[in-house]
């Protein structure tokens, strides 16, 4: 399994950064929707999940809490919660901040979207370590790493030291070479073990979302 290193200034003719590479592309990205399928201590989540520059974002719960909407609007920095679906009483004004829609690891509506996960892996890149398996570009076929039918990449990030963002001390990401969107992220704390691990199916890039789904 090929491993190369991350850190610091790359050499001439060296292939670009594949998590620098993400974010660059992520940044093109007007909107997306996928299914997410979280696993922590708590038990698991299943959401559908909607994103719109410059930072709509809307959930709709699966399991548990099936029914429940939640719309956070970057304009007026407000979510707008349906506990038994948009348009049924009661809707609720709320902080994203507010804990009743909180997760018990302390994520936030208005940090959920891939971009902020990027971002969070970067920072925690900087001063610690990082390595890439399964490089379709440079490594034999049989080093290759597939997952769910897609070629991707399988990277891990850990911190510096003792050093966590958002209580996560380490990722493992595997991104999809096609999309440069995750297919699946684990996050582990100081001590290795797993806080969450993400499943993220059917995802779209850039497709008609009508306004009145994050405006209902």
């Amino acid at each position: 399994m090929l491993a190369a290193a991350l850190t610091g200034t790359p050499p001439a003719g060296t292939p670009p950064d594949p998590l620098d590479s993400a974010i660059e592309h992520y940044r093109t990205v007007e909107n997306y929707r996928v299914t997410i399928r979280s696993t922590h201590a708590d038990g698991e989540e299943y959401i559908r999940y909607y994103y719109k520059q410059p930072g709509f974002a809307r959930m709709e719960f699966i399991r548990p809490h099936a029914g429940t909407v939640l719309i956070y609007n970057p304009y007026t920095q407000r979510v707008r919660l349906w506990p038994f679906g948009v348009k049924h009483f009661p809707e609720l004004s709320l902080s994203p901040g507010n804990p009743l829609i909180r997760s018990s690891r302390g994520q936030r509506v208005d940090h959920s979207d891939v971009g902020t996960l990027f971002e969070n892996v970067r920072a925690l890149r900087k001063g610690g370590n990082a390595e890439v398996l399964g490089d379709t570009k440079n490594s034999s076929p049989g080093t290759r790493e597939s997952m769910n039918g897609r070629t991707v990449l399988h990277l891990i990030v850990t911190g510096a030291d003792g050093f966590v963002i958002a209580g996560v001390h380490r990722y493992e990401l595997w991104l999809d070479i096609a999309s440069q969107f995750p297919v699946k992220v684990i996050s582990r704390d100081r001590q290795d073990a797993i806080i969450e691990t993400v499943m993220m199916d059917a995802l779209e890039i850039n497709v008609k979302l009508p306004d009145t789904l994050f405006n209902p």
